[in-house]
């Protein structure tokens, strides 16, 4: 069941190579996520209808190496690979440098967010390198606190607010962050729709029950095998690079698959 989905969902990304039309390429990127939400149903109805004493398949944890340490803007890789994997059954810890994902859940679910990660990020890169050359972000500033003289106190400093433009460094993290929320938001609407249609079709409400059993499996292996402590805040962006927030959502909105977003292989690692 596993090939055959991913074979499948390699097919519809290879279409999306070959068309230089983003609706149609959109379009293929949303039937991906489409075919990775019903393999994941379907893992769960037949795991319910496998007897206790045949071969079931069992949750487990997957390394996934991000970057290398010392790497600059791993966190925004990082916050991608979260974002797909959130819509796809699965759950991560991060590594404090967030140079390592631990992802928990099925193999299948698993192989499915290496695959659609590995072509996203590649857009995400491409698009972040554009928005940069371009200079569009120097039309931004942002307020940042510093040290000053006292007028009130010769000798003494204090701290006050300057109007500055935005950095190359600061406007790419917003952009890809932002890229990388729009591209969860896509596919959780594509999920939920999906979802939804599966079980409405199924007047037994078998379908429902085994997804939530797989729920509850998912989240007591989670807190059986995690020993993550403290929540991870790379995600978030803290600052004022509107402009460059704004252009990384249009760039995740239209997200493609470019000719080097090749699938059918292990997850690639940033930098190699």
């Amino acid at each position: 069941m596993s090939d055959k989905y991913l074979t499948r969902i390699a097919a519809l990304l290879r279409k999306a190579e070959g068309t230089d039309n983003e609706h149609e390429a959109d379009a293929y990127l949303q039937a991906a996520q489409r075919l990775a939400t019903l393999a994941s149903v379907d893992l769960a109805v037949a795991r319910a209808h496998t007897a206790g004493k045949e071969r079931r398949a069992v949750p487990v944890m997957r390394e996934v190496v991000i970057g290398e340490p010392g790497k600059r803007g791993l966190r925004t890789f990082a916050a991608l690979f979260i974002a797909i994997a959130a819509q796809n059954d699965l759950t991560c810890d991060i590594s404090q440098n967030s140079t390592k994902v631990y992802a928990y859940g099925f193999e299948s679910d698993l192989d499915t967010v290496q695959q659609l990660y590995g072509s996203l990020v590649v857009q995400m890169v491409r698009a972040s390198d554009t928005y940069i050359k371009s200079g569009a972000y120097k039309a931004d500033t942002v307020w940042r606190e510093v040290r000053a003289p006292n007028p009130r106190r010769p000798g003494r400093s204090h701290y006050t607010y300057e109007e500055r433009p935005v950095s190359p460094t600061s406007a790419r993290i917003a952009f890809q962050l932002a890229f990388a929320a729009r591209i969860g938001r896509r596919f959780a609407e594509i999920r939920a729709t999906t979802r939804t249609e599966v079980i409405t079709k199924d007047t037994t409400t078998g379908t429902a029950l085994a997804l939530r059993a797989k729920e509850l499996e998912l989240a007591d292996h989670y807190r059986e095998h995690s020993t993550a402590r403290g929540a991870w805040r790379g995600g978030r962006y803290e600052g004022a690079a509107d402009l460059a927030i704004r252009a990384g959502d249009r760039a995740g909105r239209t997200a493609r698959l470019g000719p080097d977003g090749q699938l059918g292989g292990p997850g690639r690692q940033i930098g190699a």
